[in-house]
């Protein structure tokens, strides 16, 4: 059996996913105020500055990839009104319950749909848009998924992933000790969980930076990449054209 990363563990690829969801399951409840705690509301702009990037025009048709408590869904659907259609999706059942019901709190009614971002269950070219929101780091094939994501938009489409990254070299020691040191602890007292909030900042080291993550989308079939740093490079957000 091949071997990836959980965070800074090597494990067997079928053991990720499992301990992928357990996270997921176990932080679900209170994703979103752990959010607004870990990046000081700073969370809710980086989305912002997505949802303007998307640049999305009514009856335009968007696929939300891990989508979880449907923020982003619910701003994309905003944009694309009655006539366009926004589809929410995530591979973890509890995330998305959470996302379903918060949406239709807000009165919003979308597709929902529990499904695997390495295999995505829609016909070829169908999105106008593709997003992916600090979700694409714990995938176990990241350029499987990625390719999945190239597949169902048309040409023309973008994609959009918005995703944890490297900062900038005068940030690094003060966010290496907020990640280990005070992350974990904000973990334990809100969530009651230190050990999923501790893999959470171990998967951010883990994943591509953004120059790596940039090769990987043009490897994947996107002939157009950028990327916007963002607070400094803790988070990045990087612009795919499909042609």
């Amino acid at each position: 059996m091949a071997k990836t990363d959980f965070g800074y563990e090597s494990v067997e690829e079928r053991e990720k996913a499992r301990r992928v969801r357990g996270v997921f399951d176990s932080v679900a409840p209170r994703y979103d105020m752990m959010n607004d705690l870990m990046s000081l509301g700073l969370h809710r702009a980086w989305k912002a500055f997505t949802v303007l990037a998307a640049d999305l025009r009514p009856g335009q048709r968007v696929l939300d990839i891990a989508g979880g408590t449907g923020d982003l869904a619910q701003a994309f659907a905003r944009k694309v009104g009655p006539t366009g259609v926004v589809v929410h999706t995530d591979i973890n059942a509890s995330m998305l319950r959470v996302g379903r019901d918060r949406l239709l709190d807000a009165g919003v009614v979308l597709p929902t749909v529990v499904c695997d971002a390495e295999k995505l269950p829609f016909a070829s070219g169908h999105f106008d848009r593709v997003c992916v929101g600090f979700g694409l780091r714990n995938m176990t094939h990241k350029d499987r998924a990625i390719a999945e994501m190239q597949r169902v938009l048309q040409p023309g489409g973008k994609l959009l992933v918005l995703e944890f990254s490297r900062v900038a070299q005068p940030l690094e020691k003060a966010y290496e000790w907020y990640s280990f040191s005070v992350l974990p602890r904000l973990g334990r007292l809100v969530a009651g969980d230190e050990a999923s909030y501790r893999y959470l900042a171990e998967s951010i080291r883990m994943h591509p930076g953004q120059e790596e993550l940039k090769a990987m989308m043009k490897k994947g079939g996107f002939a157009h990449v950028d990327y916007h740093n963002l607070t400094g490079g803790v988070a990045a957000l990087h612009v795919g054209i499909k042609c």
